[in-house]
């Protein structure tokens, strides 16, 4: 079973002529444990693309399947919880790592798992279990404004993970960082798509961030390039 089937998904925003075409008959697959990149300069879809299967932007046309489970054929399947499904089936991780600054390191990560219904004790043994796998056990009772971008980045992923989602969605989380750091989230985006047989797709528009990824999905006008079909 693929991790995540897109079948020609388009994404138009407004209607008459103030329409505009983000997206065009985009089709992928992405197996469990495969990190694949989204690449494309500004404007190009790839955001679109990631949001849609995200369960946030609604696609006007196409199919979106997560583990399994269609939530899009022509727009949102009726019935379905989107919300209980971005919970329990995805992870996020943005450019702007997003945590909230009134929490420590293990408190951002926890809240995730408490959200869940996950009792206390669990959350923190679950919690200080992930930072301690991404090297920032030390640093939990820290709050992000202590903490330097590359290790809220971590904790932003400890967060995406703590729910052991099928698929992981990842935009532009290397942005802030510099060179080194990124290239050792990528590393450990990587590691983490081997280890925990999640699916990762990362949303990048820079090339030198992409080595050691299993596939590389160009967008170009609102069009998949080069070699999105996951075979």
């Amino acid at each position: 079973m693929y991790a995540v089937e897109v079948e020609n998904l388009t994404k138009i925003y407004g209607s008459g002529e103030r329409a505009v075409t983000a997206l065009t008959g985009a089709s992928f697959r992405v197996k469990p444990g495969e990190l694949v990149a989204v690449l494309g300069p500004s404007g190009s879809g790839k955001t679109t693309l990631l949001t849609s299967v995200g369960l946030v932007t609604e696609p006007t046309r196409g199919r979106v399947t997560i583990d399994g489970l269609t939530v899009a054929d022509d727009g949102w399947l009726p019935g379905l919880d989107l919300k209980r499904i971005r919970r329990e089936r995805l992870g996020f991780i943005f450019q702007a790592h997003n945590l909230i600054p009134f929490l420590t390191a293990l408190e951002n990560v926890t809240v995730a798992l408490t959200i869940n219904g996950i009792g206390a004790k669990e959350a923190k043994q679950r919690g200080m279990e992930l930072l301690e796998s991404l090297g920032l056990a030390h640093r939990h009772d820290n709050y992000p404004a202590n903490l330097s971008g590359g290790e809220s980045q971590r904790v932003a992923i400890a967060r995406a993970l703590a729910n052991q989602p099928k698929v992981i969605l990842a935009d532009e989380p290397t942005a802030a960082l510099d060179t080194e750091n990124g290239k050792n989230v990528m590393a450990l985006l990587k590691k983490l798509a081997v280890g925990n047989r999640s699916a990762i797709m990362v949303v990048t528009h820079d090339h030198r961030m992409v080595e050691g990824f299993d596939r590389v999905i160009a967008v170009r006008d609102g069009t998949l390039v080069d070699g999105a079909d996951g075979s």
